[in-house]
């Protein structure tokens, strides 16, 4: 049998990196995704309001009237006419209109995850 040692300073280097506080930030474009979910081009932007969990945006094409609303932990929920089109978490993949990016909360460098 051989006598292994075990390195254990690659694992201490990856734990530190986990333990530093993370922002994810969300960026959406909201005309583009309402004509995704839609069909509907060139919503216009009529309002927006901002609480400590979300940020909602009023929306309007012609007569139909949308209401996006983002809440900062990924979450989205998207209206038409009081129909619910979205009902979901917000990532990379459910839309080609949303980009995720991650940064370090305390320096703010912008943080790439494979």
């Amino acid at each position: 049998m051989m006598d292994r040692k075990y390195d254990n300073s690659s694992d201490e280097q990856i734990k530190s990196v986990w333990d530093e506080p993370v922002v994810c930030r969300v960026e959406v474009d909201l005309s583009g995704w309402l004509e995704q979910l839609t069909g509907r081009p060139d919503w216009e932007l009529l309002d927006e309001e901002e609480d400590e969990n979300y940020i909602s945006f009023a929306m309007r094409h012609g007569r139909q009237e949308a209401e996006v609303t983002l809440y900062h932990n990924g979450y989205a929920v998207v209206d038409v006419d009081g129909e619910a089109l979205f009902d979901g978490s917000l990532t990379t993949g459910t839309s080609k209109c949303a980009h995720l990016s991650y940064y370090n909360a305390e320096s703010g460098e912008p943080i790439t995850l494979n």
